[in-house]
């Protein structure tokens, strides 16, 4: 199960938080807007960061730039 190394992993990069603004979901309480997190895996439609909880979780590329 690769998921359980990402904390780990070595960062691929950096990206910086452009908005929380959610249809659907309450992601103000874990990115904060102008915040640069480290990218630890990317797919086509999510990258996946170390938020501020310190855990890996996975977002929309939209929030970020």
């Amino acid at each position: 199960m690769i998921h359980n190394e990402w904390l780990t992993k070595e960062t691929i990069r950096t990206v910086t938080c452009k908005h929380t603004d959610a249809a659907k979901f309450l992601v103000s309480n874990v990115l904060t807007v102008g915040k640069t997190y480290e990218v630890k895996n990317e797919t086509d439609e999510f990258i996946f960061v170390v938020d501020n909880t310190g855990k890996v979780g996975g977002f929309y590329k939209t929030y970020f730039d």
